[in-house]
């Protein structure tokens, strides 16, 4: 799937969405424009549409509908609107989208953004505007580190996560030596740091990394030189993500890799990606998730009206982009305004529990949202026993393990 060059003008994902009347915010109060807007800015043209996309805006949108339920005429106010944007996975659009988000469409909440690059240029308009932004698809480590701001939140996963789940679990398990590709922007390179760091530290080798073009539909001279590396690696650890990592997956398959003695290993990895290619062509392959669908009846149950509203099964961003809409909404509720200061600091510390996590912590240090985690491995479709049920969890990372601990250079 290639990047589109076009610009999507922005959109509301969907009528507005009222409550029931009579809300302490009902008639202004302390509501800003007497309504809340969630804003999901995302791809909706690109390698990570499947992943997110329009099913991203989807998930929001059930979070409102929850919220609602939840609070009747007790709620906050009885006007939340979702509208949506195309970032197009570049960061000069991701700017210009969220100004145009914050400003023109009075967004309280901008949510979701794929893509590092995007995220962080993001992260710089929220922290300019005083706005909360809560990224949930972005990987980079920087949003909760040197490039950390009072009014971004990381929601989901990060590459330090990815790498210290399947880089430290395939180099313990006797994969030493790694040939590491990604793609050339600021995931792939934060992907790239970490993953040797999580291999060596697991007493394994890098043999090279290369990175590859971004977005890319042809990794054949990657693919092709890694058996005559020396030392041959045993494992190709495969750092893209969307479309790009589907791509790379069937020309690994092409070119008979695992045949030639040279495993693979997926830095980042969605149910989207195996749904695309078939389990067969993942058959066996380790990686790290944050969510899956089919893990226990609560989010089986979630993911039925997520599969009657889309008729897709949700990735773990979907789940995620819904936890983190319906806690935005759960703050606002608890400090009786939208205010970015006092969301804020209702987030702060805030113990998470619901469909995407029971475990959730928001760090008040750095605004990570810390959580257990999956070691996963993908199913042969000799073992899948329903569409979409590709996975197998192998254990359970405890979220002390999963997340870094704060990084010094993040200043609030």
């Amino acid at each position: 799937m290639r990047v589109l060059g076009r610009s999507a003008a922005l959109a509301t994902a969907g009528a507005l969405l009222a409550g029931c009347a009579g809300g302490p915010g009902g008639g202004g109060g302390k509501i800003s424009d007497d309504k809340i807007v969630l804003a999901v800015l995302t791809d909706q043209s690109g390698v990570y549409a499947d992943l997110s996309g329009k099913n991203a805006v989807e998930a929001v949108k059930m979070a409102v509908a929850d919220f609602k339920a939840k609070y009747g005429d007790k709620a906050v106010t009885d006007k939340i609107e979702v509208v949506s944007a195309d970032h197009q996975n570049k960061p000069e659009v991701a700017n210009s989208k969220a100004q145009e988000l914050y400003d023109r469409q009075k967004a309280d909440l901008i949510v979701d953004v794929p893509t590092s690059s995007a995220a962080l240029a993001v992260a710089t308009v929220a922290k300019n505007k005083k706005k909360v932004f809560i990224d949930v698809g972005a990987a980079t480590t920087e949003l909760e580190g040197k490039q950390c701001n009072k009014y971004t939140f990381h929601y989901g996963y990060n590459s330090y996560m990815l790498a210290h789940g399947t880089g430290t679990g395939v180099t313990k398990d006797g994969a030493k030596n790694w040939y590491i590709v990604y793609p050339d922007y600021a995931f792939g390179q934060d992907m790239q740091k970490t993953f040797t760091t999580a291999v060596k530290g697991a007493g394994g080798n890098v043999v090279k990394s290369d990175p590859t073009p971004f977005p890319n539909d042809n990794f054949s001279t990657f693919l092709l030189k890694a058996p005559g590396l020396n030392p041959k690696p045993q494992v190709l650890g495969a750092m893209q993500a969307g479309g790009d990592l589907v791509n790379l997956v069937k020309q690994y398959n092409e070119y008979k890799l695992r045949d030639k003695g040279v495993g693979l290993a997926v830095g980042l990895m969605f149910l989207t990606d195996i749904h695309s290619l078939g389990s067969d062509a993942l058959a066996g392959t380790h990686f790290t998730d944050f969510w899956y669908w089919n893990a226990n009846q609560g989010n089986r149950a979630w993911a039925d009206k997520f599969k009657a509203k889309t008729g897709a099964r949700p990735t773990a961003v979907h789940a995620a982009d819904y936890s983190a809409a319906l806690q935005y909404l759960e703050a606002v509720q608890r400090g009786g305004t939208d205010k970015s200061d006092g969301v804020v600091k209702q987030l702060e510390g805030h113990k998470v529990n619901d469909v995407f996590t029971s475990t959730g912590t928001i760090r008040p240090e750095d605004h990570l949202l810390t959580h257990d985690a999956y070691a996963a491995q993908v199913k042969p479709a000799s073992e899948v026993k329903e569409p979409w049920d590709y996975e197998k969890i192998l254990k359970t990372i405890p979220a002390a393990e999963a997340f870094q601990q704060p990084d010094p250079a993040c200043k609030l």
